[in-house]
């Protein structure tokens, strides 16, 4: 079955073009009896606008973009739930895209989005490989805001956790609990995040106890199964140089790690401590309930469709910034144990 057009839609309800326009954009320009004529006529039609054709003419998309690493991963569907609300309340439309940590995969998500000229593009991407894309977007009138990323660059706006200090946090209350073999469970370490986190773990275990074993475990992305494999493989090694904490890149590796050590008969926290990060539900709802490094996830993705907006409607005269927010350590039952 064909859509109506509009053409038929003036037909109908005897009106001109300009008139059903008119109804369609300034309904109160057009006669109260003149505008409900039109809308009969558009639903016994079932007339639908085209919004995008409509858009287009008026130079602005109401369609937004998100791009982010892993759409499975709970701590994006929270930054996602933060960024749409604020998109919502300004009258346009979130769309979804999962990079699935892949540089390919991103690139593409980039090309199609710029060919579809939304507003603004929010995105968490894998690595440094798509500036230039990122820089074509911006000079096509197209803002871009980086999220749970810092930015070097002072023409980019940027939503990021100081992932150093939520590292040194993590690694400071392991050692509060008197752990000295400690391993570090993430990768790639492409993801800036997981090079800070480690970072900041390793520069408050160097300044605290230089003799304390930071080992590291690198995965090849975060998942419940990657941590898995990791505390496999870490079970392997001699009980002399085992670690007894992991601090994990994030929650899913610390629930793969968590399910490992159970399943093998190792007592967490007694055995092996455990840290992730993020905070995210399932954290606190696991079978022993996991300590975290907590970020406001849906602040993040609030904020950063603010930044976005503001820029979109600012144009030229947008003044970037780069809104850093602060981690906090959350301890429960897989660190926390009497001291020794």
């Amino acid at each position: 079955m064909t859509a109506a057009s509009i053409k038929e839609v003036a037909r109908h309800a005897g009106v001109s073009l300009g008139t059903v326009s008119n109804v369609l954009n300034r309904p109160n320009a057009v006669a109260p009896a003149t505008r409900q004529r039109v809308l009969d006529a558009i639903a016994e039609l079932g007339y639908v606008r085209n919004d995008s054709a409509r858009q287009l003419r008026a130079g602005q998309s109401r369609t937004i973009a998100i791009v982010v690493l892993d759409v499975a991963n709970p701590f994006f569907t929270d930054v996602v739930c933060g960024a749409e609300q604020v998109v919502e309340e300004a009258d346009a439309m979130l769309v979804v895209c999962n990079s699935g940590e892949n540089d390919a995969r991103e690139r593409r998500h980039l090309e199609l989005l710029e060919e579809q000229r939304v507003r603004g593009v929010l995105i968490t991407p894998v690595g440094h490989g798509q500036q230039p894309r990122l820089d074509r977007l911006h000079e096509r009138g197209i803002p871009v805001v980086l999220v749970d990323r810092g930015s070097g660059r002072a023409g980019r706006c940027s939503v990021a956790v100081d992932d150093l200090l939520g590292g040194r946090l993590a690694m400071e209350h392991l050692l509060d609990q008197g752990h000295r073999r400690i391993a570090y469970l993430g990768g790639p370490f492409s993801i800036p995040q997981v090079a800070d986190r480690h970072a900041g773990a390793a520069a408050a275990l160097a300044e605290r106890d230089a003799d304390a074993q930071l080992r590291i475990a690198k995965t090849t992305n975060l998942t419940v199964a990657a941590g898995r494999r990791a505390a496999a493989e870490l079970l392997t090694l001699p009980a002399a140089q085992r670690p007894t904490a992991v601090f994990c890149a994030n929650d899913l590796i610390a629930l793969g790690v968590l399910q490992e050590l159970t399943k093998h008969g190792r007592r967490v926290p007694d055995d092996v401590a455990i840290v992730g990060y993020d905070d995210i539900e399932f954290a606190g709802a696991a079978a022993i309930p996991l300590s975290s490094v907590r970020q406001p996830r849906e602040q993040l993705g609030r904020t950063a469709a603010q930044l976005l907006l503001e820029e979109a409607d600012a144009g030229a005269t947008h003044r970037h910034r780069h809104v850093v927010f602060q981690p906090e350590l959350v301890i429960r039952a897989s660190s926390d144990r009497p001291r020794r």
